[in-house]
C-alpha cells in the first residue's frame, strides 16, 4: 500500500511541478507584454508632447502673422489720409 502512495504523490508532484512551470511561464509572457505596451504608450506619450509642440510653434508664428498684418492695415489705413506726390 505504501508503494501505490509513493507513487500516486510522486506523480502528483510531476503534475504541480508541470503546472507551476506553466504558470511562470505565463508570468513572464505577461511581464513581456506589459513591457511592451509599457514602451508603446511612452511613445504615444512623445509623438502627443512632439505635437503640441509644433501645435504652440505654429500658433506663435500665427501671432507673429496677425500682428504684421495689422500693422499693415494700419500703414494701409495711414496712407490713404497722407498726400501723395
Amino acid at each position: 500500500m505504501s508503494e501505490a502512495t509513493q507513487e500516486f504523490i510522486q506523480e502528483l508532484l510531476r503534475r504541480f511541478h508541470h503546472r507551476v512551470d506553466k504558470a511562470d511561464s505565463g508570468i513572464r509572457d505577461l511581464r513581456n507584454e506589459t513591457g511592451a505596451l509599457r514602451l508603446l504608450i511612452q511613445a504615444c506619450q512623445s509623438d502627443i508632447n512632439n505635437i503640441y509642440t509644433m501645435m504652440h510653434q505654429h500658433d506663435d508664428r500665427l501671432d507673429r502673422i496677425e500682428n504684421r498684418l495689422e500693422l499693415r492695415e494700419l500703414a494701409e489705413a495711414q496712407a490713404r489720409f497722407e498726400p501723395h506726390p
